[in-house]
Order: structure tokens, then C-alpha cells, then sequence
């Protein structure tokens, strides 16, 4: 059994937009509360209702998203626009200020769980963000892969890349479980190549995990257990 603790957590209100670093998140059957719980959906014709990412425009990253450190937000958020000016979700102007801003038509869509996934949960490991770094001769920051929970244990780097199903990490009073659909290590597509602000693209590091590492990079879990994980508290894998 290895041990370690939360180092950090991070939750995506708005699919593809910035997030926010948070001190305590409720885990239940949506994954962490109010993560991806909205989305902007493409209104072009060709691809009317899809959801609309960072792979289809970088510049959403220059947009942010936040509920606030409320471990499991009941309001809509607020969106922070390049310009610093602060949105309501509900503002009935906000559609058309984004749709301008990423010279884009689309419409605003509500609906927990949204990853690509499903409710799922993105773990990271410490060692690992260091390894990849030694590896790349540079820092990475762990916001490039949207991670949930950032786990420091003592553990070496990338063995979640060997994760098999039936793994549980514990974090305080939440068991997370490699099991069912879609979990297990991470497949990354190329969002991570876009640093956390959308303003420069660095496409050795997915060259670099396709070679190196299969492309893996985190390890995608489930609840199976719910509760709330706060900043600090002690981690076990089993």
C-alpha cells in the first residue's frame, strides 16, 4: 500500500474554459461536484449541438470559470472574461458576449458530468508531473491536464500508467476505484499541448507522451465511495 496526500484540487465549472484551484470537493456520483457541469455548444451548421473545446478554439482558455471554494456549489458560476469583467451564467447577455469574443455561434447547455468520460475523476501524481518534466528538460504545469486531484505519495512516477482495474485510491473519506467504462491510465487528445491560457502551443509534450508513455498521463477513476476530500488530507492506493 503506498501512501501520500491531496496536494491539490482543481474542479472545471465550464467544459474547456479555465478553472480553479479549490481547498475542499464533494466526490459523488457525478464525479467532483459542479465539475463540467456546463458547456458551450457549437451553433455552426455543420456542427450544430456539439460542445465546443479548446481543440476546436484556443481561445476559450482565455476565458475562466468559477463557483468560488464551495465544495459543492448549488448556483450557476461566474465567468471571468478576458478583460477581467465578471459574468453570470445566467446573464442573457453572456451568450452573445462569447459568441464575439470566440467569434463563434453557439448557446449555453447545463448538465453534471460532462467529461468525455462521463462522471468521472482525473488523478494526477506529483512524481509523475516532476518525471515528465526531467524527461521534457522543462516544468509542466499540472493545469495543462485538467486534472481533479494532484496526489504527492511515495510512489514512483508514471506507475499509474500500469493501473489495473479493481485499483482504489482513498483520499479521506472518499474511494475512488479504477472500474467501469472509460477508466483506467489516461489517453490524453491534444488540449494539454495548449498552455493554461491558451496563448501558446507546445507540441513536443503530446509528441512526447505518444513516444515515451502511449500517450498516457493521469489515471481516470470513479466514486465508489462518496464524501468530501479536502486540501492536505492523507491518500492510500490499495
Amino acid at each position: 500500500m503506498a501512501h501520500g496526500s491531496v496536494s491539490e484540487l482543481h474542479r472545471w465549472p465550464v467544459k474547456s474554459l479555465r478553472g480553479e484551484p479549490i481547498s475542499a470537493a464533494r466526490f459523488d456520483a457525478r464525479g467532483m461536484a459542479g465539475d463540467r457541469a456546463y458547456a458551450l455548444l457549437d451553433e455552426r451548421p455543420t456542427r450544430s449541438g456539439n460542445v465546443l473545446t479548446v481543440r476546436q478554439n484556443p481561445e476559450m482558455l482565455s476565458w475562466a470559470a468559477s463557483y468560488g471554494d464551495i465544495a459543492d456549489p448549488a448556483e450557476p458560476p461566474t465567468l471571468h472574461a478576458p478583460d477581467g469583467t465578471k459574468w453570470s451564467w445566467q446573464d442573457p447577455e453572456l451568450a452573445d458576449v462569447l459568441a464575439d469574443s470566440l467569434d463563434v455561434p453557439l448557446r449555453l447547455h447545463a448538465a453534471d458530468g460532462q467529461q468525455d468520460r462521463g462522471p468521472t475523476v482525473l488523478v494526477t501524481f506529483e512524481a509523475s508531473r516532476v518525471g515528465l518534466g526531467e524527461e521534457l528538460g522543462a516544468d509542466v504545469d499540472i493545469r495543462r491536464f485538467r486534472t481533479n486531484l494532484h496526489v504527492t505519495a511515495d510512489e514512483p512516477a508514471f506507475v499509474e500508467e500500469d493501473w489495473e482495474p479493481g485499483t482504489v485510491l482513498t483520499a479521506g473519506e472518499v474511494e475512488l476505484t479504477v472500474t467501469g467504462e472509460h477508466s483506467g491510465p489516461c489517453i490524453r487528445c491534444a488540449v494539454p499541448s495548449w498552455d493554461a491560457t491558451g496563448r501558446q502551443r507546445w507540441r513536443d509534450l503530446q509528441t512526447h507522451l505518444i513516444r515515451r508513455h502511449d500517450n498516457k498521463f493521469g489515471v481516470i477513476m470513479r466514486v465508489t465511495r462518496p464524501g468530501t476530500v479536502r486540501r492536505g488530507e492523507a491518500t492510500s492506493v490499495a
